[in-house]
This record gives C-alpha cells, structure tokens and sequence, in this order.
C-alpha cells in the first residue's frame, strides 16, 4: 500500500469520526457553515507527513553531529500553522466533512426517527403516467383485452350448464319440457326454456320414456360441474359484448413545486443577553438546513423585534440586541403583511418565533393568539429560551401552548441549555409530521 492508499484511509477514517450529529447541534460551532453547506467537524487523526525536508543535509543519521548529541525536535516556523507551503498548508479540508442541506435533512430523519414529507402546492406541470384509468371508448391500440376475457369468461361461466345432464332429465317419462324447465330452474341451472323445447323436439320418441323416475336417472347419469367440465374439455369460444369493453388511458400526474417560505422571528430585547439568542441560534439555524434540504425551493425571511418589528439579513439576525422592551404581536402583523408575496395557495409555509417568553401584558392574549389563527401555515413554533428557569413574567409560551392544546399546526419548545436543542427541534418537526 503506497502513501496515497494511506492518505485515503486517513480520510475515510476521519470522516467516520466527524463529530455525532446531535452533539454537533447541541454544542458545535455552527458558523463555520454557510446556508447550503452544513460543515460538521472530523475529530482529527494526523495525516501522514515528511518530518524533515529531504534537501536538507541533517537530521537523523546525516551531518556532523557526535555521537549521542540530542536530536533538536523543536518544531520549525511553519511546521504548524501552515504557512508558506509546508505540510500544515491542507489541514482545513479534512477538519470537516461538508453536507448539504438534503444530507443533513436525511440524517436528522434518521437520527430523530422522522419522516416528513414535503408537501407540493402549485401544479407546475402535468405529466402522463401508468395506463391505470379506464374509459368506455378509445382506440383500439389500448383496449384492455385482459379485462374483456375475463369479462367474458365469467359471463360463459355464468351461462353454463351441464347439456347433457339436462338432456337426460328431457327422458323421464311423464316429465316433458314444462316439468324440467321449473326443475332446472330450481336446481340454479341458467337455461332457457326455448332451449329445453329445442332439446326436446330433438329426441327420438322412444327416448323420451328411457327413464322411469329421476331418481333412476340421476344414479345412473353423471352430473359434471363447470369447473371440472372446462377442465376436462377446454373452452371453444368466450362470448365478448361490446359493453365489456374497456380502453385503458394514461393517469394523469400533476407535479406540484415543492416550495416553502420560513420566517424566522426573534424578540432582540434588552432581556435577551447573550446565553438566550445562542439558544435561538442553535435551535433556528439547525431547522432552516433542514427545511432547506426537504423543499426544493426555499426562502426565509428574518424578523427582529423589541415593542416594534423590522425585517433583517440573516446576518444580522441572531447579533442583535436591542435595549427595547417587548411587544411580540409587532413581529405577527409585520409576518402577515410579508406573508402577502408568498400565497397560501402556492407556498409552504413555517413560521418559527423564539424569545425569552416575556412579553407585554396582555399582548399575547388579546393579538399573538388572534394573528397566529389568521397566518395559514403548515406550523406555527415557539421555541422559549430561559438559561436561568422561568421567569415571573415569562408567560407568553405558556400562554401559546395552553391556547393551541388541541391544535395540529402549533408547537410549543423550552430550551434552557444546550442539552435541550435536539430535543426541541423534534417536538417541532415531530408536530409538523403529526399533522
């Protein structure tokens, strides 16, 4: 095995020890990713690497050092940081194993036990599928023969009886036509009264007094059924009606764009210190890659708010802090006018809002509540982020989840450490699948 078979082994190695997903999550540094690369770290395992430059004359074994001088193994400039070329120069790229978000999407399903599917909305085209419909009429090219034997067969099998059996009956003496028609009718055999006439007009006349009595009759006659009689003889003919014919055409298959708008609402107060908006970060940034890598198209909006509310870059959202108090109902009415370029009709949507829970007396009660129910959306989430344990006035997710306890379309999380972001985000997407 050569140094390149080795330096591939090296990788794979390190990239089965990238960091577990839930820990990533929990405790990762998320801003080495950008929004449609999830950079997962690798827990490193050293690449193999040349020492000592071969040009140089030193080193073990080499030059003018006495015996038993110490080899000087201080490390050189360079030797760490990468600079100027030398080996440390390709370290970045096996520090992490990159994903997309469709990756990241199908790990989380896994590592959760989800499995949400996205949802289309708009027909964007339509599309001819399996010939599975069936129409009275058509060309001939696609009329379903199948279906046209089987139609007939059961009407043969439907009319059959046993001729013979019936022609025997037709020897009785004293029984006649009348007498054997209502006989046969009775045993279930679907024969016709002309035919019976027919049969009988045909026997000589000194057939027609053979039998003395049925019961002689039937001992010595052979009734055979339909079934072993089609196997014994075969079946000449199947007798086909026009109105068994069917004509198989294509379903018709609508494909409808995948496509999903997720706003993105964070309370940037004065209450909201730093331990709290890391909490929203690692709840929110993980849900936008996953939302990212199940839809095909997806957009987010970012709103920041304090008593008011202003649309954000991403950049900017999850770094601001206001000294502002907190009116979160400012947040709902600015989703709801944005809301307006992305129709129901057309657009998925997920409106996600995350805060300390604090929030202006009364206002969630009297407008969050109200504007929540007029937002159609696939879900509507809050996500409480209290490091320290509720606060006395942090009502406003409690509030939520006791209004929409028996709605399929809201979910309620509590994040009060690292530890409970995994489990929050499934109570999220887990409603979502719910519903």
């Amino acid at each position: 095995m050569g140094l390149r078979e080795d330096l591939e082994r090296y990788r794979e190695v390190g990239e089965e020890r990238r960091q577990d997903l839930a820990e990533f999550i929990q405790y990762g540094d998320l801003g080495q990713s950008r929004p449609d690369s999830v950079r997962v770290p690798i827990k490193i395992v050293d690449l193999p690497e040349f020492a000592y430059d071969q040009r140089d004359q030193g080193g073990v074994g080499q030059g003018d050092a006495e015996e038993g001088d110490p080899v000087d193994a201080q490390p050189q400039p360079g030797d760490d940081d990468g600079e100027d070329g030398d080996p440390g120069e390709e370290g970045g790229e096996h520090e992490y194993y990159e994903m997309d978000p469709e990756e990241f999407a199908q790990e989380l399903d896994e590592r959760l036990g989800l499995d949400l599917e996205p949802k289309g909305k708009k027909v964007i085209e339509e599309t001819e599928g399996d010939f599975t419909d069936i129409t009275r009429s058509g060309p001939t090219s696609t009329l379903d023969f199948e279906r046209l034997f089987k139609q007939g067969l059961k009407r043969k099998l439907a009319m059959d009886f046993d001729r013979d059996y019936v022609r025997e009956a037709l020897k009785i003496d004293g029984w006649g036509p009348a007498t054997v028609f209502e006989w046969a009718r009775g045993e279930n055999m679907p024969v016709s009264r002309a035919w019976i006439d027919e049969a009988y007009d045909e026997l000589p006349e000194d057939e027609k007094t053979a039998w003395e009595s049925f019961e002689e009759m039937d001992a010595n006659t052979e009734r055979v059924d339909t079934a072993q009689r089609i196997r014994r003889e075969g079946i000449d003919e199947v007798p086909f009606r026009r109105e068994d014919e069917r004509y198989r055409y294509p379903e018709i298959v609508e494909e409808r764009e995948k496509n999903v708008v997720v706003v993105n609402i964070r309370d940037v107060s004065g209450s909201m210190r730093q331990k709290k908006r890391e909490l929203v970060e690692r709840t929110f940034t993980p849900l936008d890659w996953y939302l990212q890598g199940k839809y095909d198209n997806a957009e987010f909006v970012y709103i920041a708010h304090d008593a008011d509310a202003w649309a954000v870059e991403r950049d900017e959202f999850f770094g601001i802090r206001s000294g502002g108090g907190t009116r979160i109902s400012s947040a709902y009415e600015l989703a709801a006018e944005l809301l307006e370029e992305y129709p129901w009709s057309e657009w998925n949507r997920y409106v996600f809002a995350a805060g300390d829970s604090e929030n202006s007396s009364n206002d969630t009660e009297e407008h969050v509540i109200p504007l929540m129910e007029q937002i159609p959306a696939n879900l509507h989430a809050y996500v409480e982020t209290q490091p320290s344990g509720n606060a006395i006035n942090a009502t406003h997710a409690e509030e939520v989840e006791r209004s929409f306890r028996d709605a399929g379309d809201v979910a309620v999380a509590y994040v009060s450490s690292p530890d409970d972001v995994v489990d929050a985000i499934y109570e999220i997407l887990s409603t979502e699948e719910e519903s």
